[in-house]
């Protein structure tokens, strides 16, 4: 094995299937990593990087027996995230807790902890095949207090790509805000985003989504009900965590940029049928994947290229006519590819397949989206993905940098456009930007930190219950 390749002591369940259920076996097949050079990867991880300068409680469930540590690119996953052989019946059930040290951490004056005090979760969901799935994440209670009035909010925070290693879970990164060894490198660039959002007093949740940090399947990558059920349920389990000052009253907000933009505009529109009960008072959507045939096309050949490889794994896992049409239309190289990046985290994909072609990894050297194009079954199940099929609950800020070429700008304001048409409560905001290198994903990183402020600033009025304005009557003057 080379030194990027999977490393596992234990395998994942057989794509398609419940967890526990079915003959074990890894997608696809072997290979090494594609290694990319350049100044202009040099100056990508410049970026990413510098986003980083930003006594046990009694488990309720133990860990399913007769599984041995799970190693993920030489880094050990904590027992803590392999799901037990039984979940509850309950949608956001809180399956066990235990406290969790944050990276980056401050004694407080008072004693308590800046910003706050975290707690490790796994809570139960509902996948998008309508099975019981352990999702996990972490409870951070502020040690601001609450200015806006009211009982604590809570802000469920969706993160950005982060890859579909197990070592690249939201969660952990909080905890290890960069980890580098010499197989893996993941950089915790939202805990920016969540320390900001923590200073306003407000609690947060973060969601590890389906598949990522637990260790019983792959991760299902830009899956939108997944995400946006994980999404919810976080709402939900978060209430139940000891010590937390939330109630029944407490407003939700919904975060999130990237793949975070989709999850939480995804569980926008999922809400009123599946989680009536959270309190929504807002959703922050930044640079949103809503149509993932457009997304394909912008992140192929470009600096992210590995996370074809994560969409294609987790949705081959998840739908079985498109997992037919991929092994039916991949190479040797591709098979390789889909196993390799199935570990990767962000950082690895970068170094591992920056600017690689899909035409690399089919067998009639079309592109992967050319390929599902010209297959219905698989068009109609990326079609299923589309967001903007349906109206989202409450107000909604949808926020798109116009020079974004990795989850394009175009479907981006598509979204806005639809949820309008819908009647949707939506405030629009393209990003304007020069151009800051094509591909190469400044142009997609750079507005997740210079909308910040402004992403936070009007959730926070969601939270506090002022009133959001829809702006949908501008998307003719907006760009």
């Amino acid at each position: 094995m080379s030194r990027m390749s999977r490393i596992r002591n234990r395998s994942r369940c057989d794509p398609g299937t419940v967890a526990g259920q079915g003959a074990a076996r890894r997608p696809y097949g072997t290979g090494r990593a594609r290694r990319a050079g350049g100044r202009h990867l040099l100056t990508t991880m410049a970026v990413a990087t510098a986003y980083v300068c930003t006594a046990a409680l009694p488990a309720s469930a133990a860990p399913a027996a007769g599984t041995g540590p799970v190693v993920s690119r030489g880094v050990t996953i904590p027992a803590f995230y392999t799901p037990p052989a039984e979940l509850p019946a309950a949608d956001g059930a809180l399956i066990r807790h235990e406290p969790m040290s944050l990276g980056l951490s401050l004694p407080g004056l008072d004693g308590r902890p800046l910003p706050g005090t975290a707690t490790r979760l796994m809570y139960k969901s509902t996948d998008s095949n309508g099975q019981p799935v352990a999702v996990t994440g972490a409870y951070i209670e502020p040690s601001a207090a609450w200015k806006g009035g009211g009982p604590r909010p809570l802000v469920v925070l969706g993160s950005g790509t982060m890859g579909q290693g197990d070592q690249c879970a939201p969660s952990f990164a909080l905890e290890h805000p960069l980890t580098l060894t010499g197989e893996t490198v993941s950089v915790g660039y939202e805990d920016l985003a969540i320390y900001r959002l923590l200073a306003t007093g407000a609690a947060v949740v973060v969601t590890d989504y389906v598949g990522l940090g637990t260790t019983d399947r792959l991760h299902t990558y830009v899956d939108r009900v997944d995400e946006g059920h994980a999404m919810l349920d976080a709402a939900r389990a978060a209430h139940s965590v000891p010590g937390t000052s939330l109630t029944s009253a407490s407003r939700v907000g919904l975060y999130g940029y990237s793949q975070g933009g989709g999850a939480s505009a995804s569980a926008a529109e999922l809400q009123p049928g599946y989680a009536p009960d959270v309190n929504l008072a807002g959703t922050y959507s930044g640079a949103p994947p809503a149509d993932l045939t457009a997304v394909m096309k912008g992140i192929d050949g470009s600096a992210l290229a590995g996370a074809l490889g994560w969409s294609i794994n987790g949705f081959a896992q998840s739908d079985p006519d498109l997992r037919d049409v991929v092994e039916a239309n991949v190479n040797d190289a591709g098979r390789a590819a889909l196993k390799d990046t199935s570990t990767m985290c962000i950082g690895d994909a970068i170094f591992g397949y920056a600017f690689t072609r899909s035409t690399e990894w089919t067998v009639g050297g079309t592109s992967l989206a050319e390929v599902i194009a010209s297959e219905p079954r698989a068009r109609a199940a990326l079609d299923k993905q589309r967001i903007g099929t349906l109206e989202p609950a409450g107000p909604v800020r949808l926020a798109t940098g116009v020079q974004d070429d990795i989850v394009p700008h175009a479907q981006a304001r598509r979204l806005a456009v639809d949820w309008c048409r819908r009647g949707g409560n939506v405030t629009y905001d393209a990003i304007e930007l020069p151009n800051l290198g094509d591909k190469i994903i400044t142009n997609h990183l750079v507005p997740l930190i210079t909308d910040q402020g402004d992403a936070v600033s009007w959730l926070t009025d969601r939270l506090v219950g002022r009133p959001a304005t829809s702006n949908c009557w501008s998307m003719p003057l907006q760009r």
